[in-house]
């Protein structure tokens, strides 16, 4: 893709580079109208060069920036300047939850995924009350500021993606996303509907979430394979194994996001997220033992041993 470092996208002057991935390259640039600093997403050409494919991604930018949500990725601006389609968001600070996992190498404490399980809940459940799915929600599409504030990203971006993620090793076949036989996201966290290229709903979201809640919770992903097609295989047909050192409350949460039909699933964002607020307390992680100790009794009679019982 083009340098566009030093250049001036509408009032925006770009300032330097700051991430690309399939879904574009990011940009930190300086908002010359307001004096702030804000991110620059430049769509991928072959986004930007298809009316229909950009016309949706305005449309679904449109509605996630109605929301002004705390925990969805504030989006300021959407523009075309010369042979370059960007969307003009807050700009944040911190990491991805996929850098965090790779820091940790290990599950994550209960509070933390509690903590972050909840606030993504809230923020799909906003989205999808205004009709708006995300299709592609994983680790490097949740951001932990440095604030403590936390952000789902790349909601309307995700849905103009045509190829589904690096990981996956595979590519959509058809355009819209959500038509029969278009298969979009990342192969392991996608939905089973979205493996099957079926028509999907905000119910798939809730299955690629409950993906991540078990991946935070064992330290691995629950569908895994040694390429894309074992992964997309496994996520087809087998169960995910049972996480070890969970409480069962917990474990039949994560399982009633992964069930593979999706009217087996929590049917809203909203009652997975009062699930998990309710669920995932400090005995989630593993079954503690305990000892209670009593008042002693003095049973041998002789007084001068009373003091044993204090």
């Amino acid at each position: 893709m083009r340098d566009l470092i030093g250049r001036t996208l509408g009032h925006y002057r770009v300032v330097d580079k700051i991430g690309e991935g399939g879904m574009g390259e990011v940009y930190r640039a300086h908002d010359e109208r307001l004096d702030r600093d804000v991110a620059i997403k430049v769509l991928p050409e072959e986004v930007a060069q298809s009316e229909a494919r950009l016309a949706r991604f305005e449309r679904e930018a449109k509605a996630v920036a109605a929301l002004s949500h705390p925990n969805l990725l504030e989006i300021h601006d959407v523009d075309t300047d010369g042979d370059v389609t960007f969307a003009v968001t807050e700009l944040l600070e911190g990491e991805t939850l996929r850098e965090l996992l790779q820091k940790e190498r290990g599950p994550l404490p209960w509070r933390r995924v509690q903590e972050i399980g909840a606030a993504m809940a809230d923020g799909l459940g906003a989205a999808h009350n205004k009709g708006v799915v995300h299709r592609d929600i994983k680790p490097s599409n949740i951001f932990l500021c440095t604030d403590g504030r936390m952000k789902i990203l790349d909601f309307g971006l995700a849905a103009t993606h045509e190829l589904v993620d690096r990981e996956a090793e595979t590519r959509s076949i058809e355009e819209p996303l959500t038509r029969e036989g278009a298969v979009m996201g990342t192969v392991g966290y996608m939905s089973p509907e979205q493996a099957a290229g079926r028509t999907v709903d905000s119910r798939s979201d809730l299955f690629s979430l409950g993906t991540v809640l078990y991946e935070m919770l064992a330290g691995r992903r629950p569908f895994g394979g040694d390429s894309g097609a074992t992964t997309l295989a496994a996520l087809l047909r087998d169960d995910p194994p049972p996480l070890a050192d969970v409480d069962p409350k917990v474990a039949r949460l994560i399982g009633g996001c992964l069930q593979k039909d999706a009217s087996d699933r929590f049917q809203s964002a909203d009652e997975l997220k009062a699930a998990i607020e309710t669920s995932l307390s400090p005995g989630a992680d593993r079954d503690r033992a305990s000892i209670a100790v009593l008042p002693f009794a003095n049973m041998s009679g002789a007084e001068e041993d009373d003091y044993l019982c204090e």
